[in-house]
């Protein structure tokens, strides 16, 4: 199982849809504990915009289509398909979104009203606020913001309970299978997608795969869905199942002499469409021969210098983490972004602490249709390791400088960063690289802009690490436009007694409209990104 790079490339592509509205999925629950009660207001009695007299972001002009002091939220979410775009509205009663609006040191949270479409908020003065959705906070002016998202898949797809299913295979005219050895020599693997649903995994074999085998006949093997639940594929639909095998391609070798090799799709198969309902006992049958796939070759010049030199920035204890350059396929085309996400036709990953140029002659491998796009995408990983005072448990954070476009746009020139880490990040005036307790109830998180790249957007995620484990969860999301320097977390989002961790990203995508459309925008391509972090901080 490749899994390994599979979170890492993931990202750019979903997490839109990981903010929406009603929640995030795999983070915390949220609790009204400890936050001061909720203030219905009338227009004389709203909030200024401001902290400490500072505006929270000057310079949008409010949307001339809805009265000054009313915003309008609504949400819906637009399932891709080759046979275009279906939208359905969604059902936000079960979570509301509520706007706060700044009032100098604390805020106003002022409750809506549904109507047709979503919710409406009165009372709303000019000037930013913060809307809130599940555990997401947007801080904008806009008077009309859409919370909606995009999804790979029929909008009438039906999900089971069930994460993977069990195969039975008799695929032939596979390319010789080659055991995987490491991340730099990964061997083959069979991957698994679908145009018409949301599935996309890697197939496992408990027992392996013998070197040089050119079939697949077991039942001994399980394809996980790595997008969620296993949908009900439906043949009167058309829903299809496109199969990949990835091969193994030299690439040379490493400055140390060690040998380097990527993998590729070298071999593909498109099934008919066909019925069947995942239980988790009965067998999905893939059966076919596995045929050539197109092969298309490009020149690769990755500056790898130009990502390490940046460690500090990200944090200044920070160590080198492992680099990846990605092709990746982008169903039904990229008219509207890169839209979910069907698996990659080449991956490239170094080893930790790369650090030299890298020139290059690939080859990919292609078995989609000409209709889709094709996504390169580079990032290069750092981690920071630390304790918190009277323990000596390790917990470790990271982050990434990143970039997505178009293949033939990012290899255009050299692979180098496009926007670098927000520098000087603080929590109160204080340097967020210092490990400390922070006792405020409502800290001020402030950052400069980075030295390199026009943010059109910052991300900031809180997260907190439960008692007694060392993976963090989300606490909060906020998402801020590119004049932002400096956000203030309204009471109650910091947890009490806890150890929690920043991240501060700086987005460079300028076709992201982050204040009117936070979460269905940012599949649009070029997106750069560049993450900063704080260290370890806890709470009384």
């Amino acid at each position: 199982m490749h899994l390994r790079r599979f979170s890492f490339l993931v990202v750019p592509a979903v997490a839109t849809w990981l903010g929406c509205a009603g929640g995030e999925p795999g983070t915390a629950p949220e609790s009204d504990e400890g936050l001061p009660p909720v203030v219905v207001v009338d227009p004389g009695q709203a909030g200024d915009g401001t902290w400490m007299g500072v505006e929270l972001a000057a310079g949008c002009d409010t949307d001339a289509g809805t009265p000054s002091n009313t915003v309008l939220v609504t949400s819906s979410t637009r399932f891709h398909t080759a046979a275009g775009v279906a939208t359905r509205p969604n059902d936000m009663s079960a979570s509301p979104p509520e706007v706060l609006v700044p009032n100098g040191l604390t805020f106003t949270r002022i409750t809506g009203t549904a109507v047709a479409g979503g919710y409406q908020f009165t009372g709303v003065p000019s000037g930013a606020y913060y809307l809130k959705t599940g555990t997401s906070y947007i801080v904008t002016d806009e008077r009309q913001v859409e919370l909606g998202t995009n999804r790979l898949g029929r909008a009438d797809t039906v999900f089971t309970s069930q994460y993977e299913t069990p195969l039975q295979l008799n695929l032939s005219g596979l390319a010789p299978w080659t055991p995987y050895k490491s991340s730099y020599l990964p061997g083959s693997s069979v991957a698994v997608a679908s145009g018409q649903v949301e599935v996309f995994g890697e197939m496992e074999f408990p027992g392996g795969v013998a070197a040089g085998q050119t079939s697949l006949v077991t039942n001994q093997a399980s394809l996980p869905n790595y997008m969620g639940n296993m949908p009900v594929f439906n043949a009167s639909a058309g829903d299809k199942l496109y199969v990949s095998q990835l091969g193994q391609m030299d690439a040379g070798t490493l400055p140390d002499g060690g040998a380097l090799a990527y993998e590729t799709v070298v071999r593909g198969l498109e099934t008919s469409a066909f019925n069947f309902t995942p239980n988790g006992t009965t067998a999905l049958p893939i059966t076919g021969v596995m045929q050539p796939v197109s092969m298309t070759e490009l020149p690769i010049e990755w500056r790898l210098p130009e990502y390490t030199i940046r460690a500090s920035e990200v944090h200044p204890a920070a160590t080198l983490g492992t680099s990846t350059f990605s092709i990746v396929p982008a169903a039904h085309g990229l008219t509207n972004g890169w839209i979910g996400y069907s698996g990659e036709l080449l991956n490239l990953l170094l080893p930790a602490g790369a650090s030299f140029n890298l020139t290059r002659r690939l080859t990919y491998g292609n078995p989609f249709p000409t209709t889709w796009g094709v996504v390169g995408t580079t990032g290069y990983s750092f981690r920071v390791v630390g304790t918190v005072a009277g323990s000596p448990t390790q917990y470790t954070v990271s982050g990434s400088i990143s970039t997505s476009d178009r293949l033939e746009n990012l290899v255009a020139g050299p692979l180098l960063p496009r926007v670098t880490s927000p520098r000087s990040l603080s929590i109160d005036g204080i340097a967020a690289s210092v490990q400390r307790e922070v006792g405020t109830v409502s800290p001020v998180i402030s950052w400069l802009p980075p030295s390199m790249g026009s943010p059109s957007a910052y991300r900031m995620t809180l997260y907190r690490f439960p008692t007694g484990q060392t993976s963090a969860t989300t606490q909060a999301r906020f998402y801020l436009p590119g004049s932002a320097t400096q956000v203030r977390l309204p009471a109650g989002t910091l947890a009490p007694a806890s150890i929690h961790y920043l991240r501060v990203t700086a987005v460079d995508a300028p076709n992201y409209d982050v204040e009117r459309e936070p979460f269905g925008s940012a599949e649009r391509l070029p997106y750069a990104s560049a993450d900063a972090l704080s260290s370890l901080f806890t709470t009384p």
